[in-house]
């Protein structure tokens, strides 16, 4: 089964939606379509230094990127604005004057270093901020005091080391918030509480080596969560169980050597689940149960990989054994999922284990269900 990239992204356009009802990726693309395929629909100064500017009947839409001047003036009808990959240290402060219809910001690549808490006053409706690829380490108090329509967070590789529950007051819709590829270590406590409606969470690519007991004990309906790119080492019990209807879970990456048995108990339609590249040696009996259910075609429709961790395949694997050949046909890399122990399955891979093991206790004769029998090294 080959992995699906975008299933393993962590900028996923889902449930991330523009002003107009477009996924932000393809808001993007059309915006560009239509400047391309439909010049009497637009107002487009050719000029390599002037901004991008597309009129409808929504509202104006603006990108500005080097080498384009940035405009002086913006119409008061604008619902959308880029400036990226301008190295700006500091916003012009009047930039957002009088833009109240203002829905989606995108300030990416540029090298802000802070905002003021006063910035994003003027613009009450903006639903889509994007703040990738910048130097911020502290958001002020108070920064979205006026932000109760904002679904989309992106905070993307910035430098935050810290991170404060009250930076994030007033973010009463929030459905997407991406804090991955920080430098953050740990999280406080009641960091989502006021996040009802929160559906994707990053956190992923950070230092984080535990995570705060409540964390997800705010959202009623998140749906994909990254870990992913961290320093967990284990994972708590309670964790997981204020999101029973939790989508794709990802893991991979970490230090993770322990899981309890009830950590993924009480999850009804979880349809993908990334374990890869940690330190599980073996999973206690019962952690499986819940998942994958055989026959239920809906259940981890997405898939699974558990490669890349140094599986001892002996009888304390026996729950596990039952569960891969039960979903054999969901699981990424089999061929590099791989037995460190014992001795003699060294270097075979575990679904071919666990198929001889069940046979060789049913008393079933050996076949080889056209599985490799020894790992592949991944990139061969």
């Amino acid at each position: 089964m080959e992995k699906r990239e975008a299933t393993m992204s962590s900028w996923s356009p889902e449930l991330t939606r523009s002003p107009g009802g477009l996924d932000l990726l393809l808001s993007r693309t059309l915006f560009l379509l239509l400047i391309t395929v439909a010049p009497s629909a637009q107002r487009v100064t050719p000029s390599p230094n002037a901004c991008l500017v597309f009129q409808s009947e929504n509202g104006s839409s603006v990108t500005c990127q080097p080498p384009a001047k940035f405009l002086s003036y913006l119409r008061a009808d604008t619902t959308f604005l880029s400036v990226e990959f301008y190295n700006l240290t500091q916003l012009p402060p009047e930039l957002l004057q009088d833009m109240s219809n203002l829905q989606e910001l995108h300030l990416s690549s540029n090298g802000l270093k802070n905002l003021s808490a006063k910035f994003l006053l003027p613009v009450p409706r903006l639903k889509v901020l994007d703040l990738t690829r910048n130097a911020l380490t502290r958001l002020p108090p108070g920064l979205f005091q006026n932000s109760a329509a904002l679904r989309t967070l992106v905070l993307t590789e910035n430098q935050l080391d810290v991170l404060e529950a009250s930076w994030l007051h007033g973010l009463k819709a929030l459905g997407h918030l991406d804090l991955s590829g920080n430098r953050l270590q740990t999280l406080p406590n009641g960091l989502l509480a006021n996040f009802t409606d929160l559906r994707i969470l990053d956190l992923s690519k950070n230092q984080l080596e535990t995570l705060p007991p409540d964390l997800l004990r705010g959202p009623l309906k998140l749906e994909r969560l990254h870990l992913e790119g961290n320093r967990l080492r284990t994972l708590e019990e309670d964790l997981l169980v204020p999101q029973p209807n939790l989508h794709h879970l990802f893991l991979s990456n970490n230090q993770l050597a322990t899981v309890a048995a009830s950590t993924f108990r009480g999850l009804k339609q979880l349809d993908m689940l990334d374990l890869s590249n940690n330190l599980l040696t073996s999973v206690p009996k019962g952690l499986w149960a819940s998942l994958g259910k055989p026959r239920a075609a809906q259940d981890m429709k997405d898939g699974f990989d558990i490669s890349g961790n140094p599986w001892v395949c002996d009888q304390n694997l026996d729950d596990l054994y039952q569960w891969l050949v039960d979903n054999k046909d969901k699981m990424f890399f089999r061929n590099n999922t791989c037995c460190a122990e014992p001795k003699a399955v060294k270097g075979q891979t575990l679904l071919a284990v666990a198929i001889t093991h069940l046979k060789f206790k049913a008393g079933v004769e050996m076949g080889r269900d056209g599985l490799a029998e020894h790992c592949t090294p991944l990139g061969d």
